[in-house]
């Protein structure tokens, strides 16, 4: 239909139209987005078959042939667009006339959920090992009711900035250029639960668990990822772990690179002085810092003013630290920048663009925490028990991973045709739609 050109004005007073008005006069119709078309049927099946092959991978892990099978009906719940992934809504998506066996699954089932995580790392380093992949450590809070699930108390929550009855857990991230997923998990205990006996059995933790801050907990996660063959290029966390210094003089003595944000206070020595990472960054002159990317945003490069400074390292020679600040870029010139800083280990021949480009996969883990808590369930435990929060979280994981490696399969296929379709979390997203997990 071929349209008149819009005029600006009509009329003997050279109104303006406005709105529908002017729409309808012009039939001007509303551009409507075509939805993004679904998965194929090779797709479908591939996802399937890989999902299948997940759960054979699991499944010696598990004596009993009931045990497995609720696995799999778990599993493929968590992955389902079930909102509320409890046990009567997973019950309910396997058909399941009552919650009792995804309940046993969780709290009676023998079954080791150390030994599934173990599955789970080998999982991760197969199909996201990368060289340039980065460790991220952080802690992320679980709202609860009442008093009886292990952990929970009045504490600091993330989610809402303040005091909380919650659980509080620390994971630790693979944030590989394939893709970003959890690799591991402690529960964090407060001292009111360690100090009392009996809740700590009527909970069933083990009695060799004592009280360990969340640096404590995070450092035997890193440990563990560390002493495999998995492949990592940064460490990184914030400030909670920043300001223990036990973390990065053990990774100083590994020579494993990293990036810690730490507070305007953090002190450290450069020659005999001890100096303050703030006031000495306050004094650097403009021509220092320079202008570079910390990643990719939505949009475009994250960019910032980065400026170093190199202090007193430890380890072997070629082992250098840093003094690392980076400044917003800021839109107003009478508005002082927001400056972050960091310390920084890595071998002395790194460059600041390096070090910018690893600060800035920290965030990875802001994202990982959404998705897992969006698409499948990681903060939707009923559980009271430790060994009944350890095996959901692991599951949870799992199931993360898995959708995190069909993403990197279909980016991969996508790049592969230039980039034609659209980006394949839409796909898996009509996948569960569909429903297509109900593989045997």
């Amino acid at each position: 239909m071929t349209l008149w050109p819009r005029p600006e004005y009509y009329g003997e007073h050279r109104l303006p139209l406005r709105g529908k008005e002017y729409d309808e006069m012009y039939a001007i119709e509303t551009p409507v987005r075509a939805a993004p078309p679904g998965p194929s049927l090779a797709e479908i099946n591939a996802w399937a078959n890989a999902l299948r092959a997940l759960i054979t991978r699991i499944g010696p892990r598990f004596a009993r042939a009931e045990a497995r099978r609720q696995v799999a009906a778990y599993l493929r719940g968590l992955l389902s667009p079930v909102a509320r992934k409890n046990g009567w809504q997973l019950a309910e998506q396997a058909g399941d006339r009552t919650p009792y066996a995804m309940q046993h699954l969780l709290g009676r089932a023998q079954w080791e959920a150390d030994a599934v995580h173990d599955d789970l790392f080998a999982y991760v380093r197969t199909h996201l090992g990368d060289p340039e992949a980065a460790l991220v450590i952080d802690e992320t809070s679980i709202l609860k009711k009442g008093t009886h699930s292990v952990g929970v108390g009045r504490q600091y929550c993330g989610m809402t900035g303040q005091l909380e009855n919650c659980q509080v857990g620390v994971f630790l991230l693979y944030a590989s250029p394939h893709g970003q997923t959890f690799l591991d998990r402690a529960l964090y205990l407060p001292g009111d639960w360690t100090a009392d006996p009996t809740r700590l059995q009527q909970a069933a933790v083990p009695a060799d668990v004592a009280f360990a801050t969340k640096p404590v907990l995070a450092w035997h996660l890193l440990e563990r990822a560390l002493d495999t063959s998995l492949p990592v290029r940064w460490v990184l966390g914030d400030e909670v772990y920043g300001r223990d210094g036990r973390i990065r003089y053990a990774l100083d003595e590994r020579r494993q690179s990293y990036v810690f944000t730490v507070d305007a206070n953090t002190a450290a020595y450069i020659g005999w002085e001890q100096v303050r990472v703030g006031p000495l960054m306050a004094t650097l002159p403009p021509e220092v810092w320079q202008r570079l990317s910390a990643g990719d945003g939505t949009k475009r490069p994250r960019l910032y003013d980065w400026a170093r400074v190199r202090t007193a390292s430890v380890g072997e020679p070629g082992w250098a630290r840093w003094f690392v600040a980076r400044r917003r870029v800021s839109a107003s010139e009478d508005k002082e920048p927001a400056v972050d800083y960091f310390m920084v280990g890595a071998p002395e021949e790194t460059t600041l663009a390096e070090i910018a480009r690893g600060a800035g996969l920290r965030w990875t883990i802001e994202t990982g925490f959404k998705t897992a808590k969006g698409e499948v369930g990681l903060d939707h435990d009923e559980v009271r028990s430790w060994h009944g929060w350890y095996r959901h979280i692991t599951l949870a994981m799992f199931a993360h991973a898995y959708l995190t490696v069909m993403r990197a399969r279909g980016n991969a296929t996508e790049a592969q045709k230039g980039g034609l379709r659209p980006p394949t979390p839409s796909i898996l997203r009509a996948f569960k739609r569909n429903r297509a997990h109900s593989c045997p």
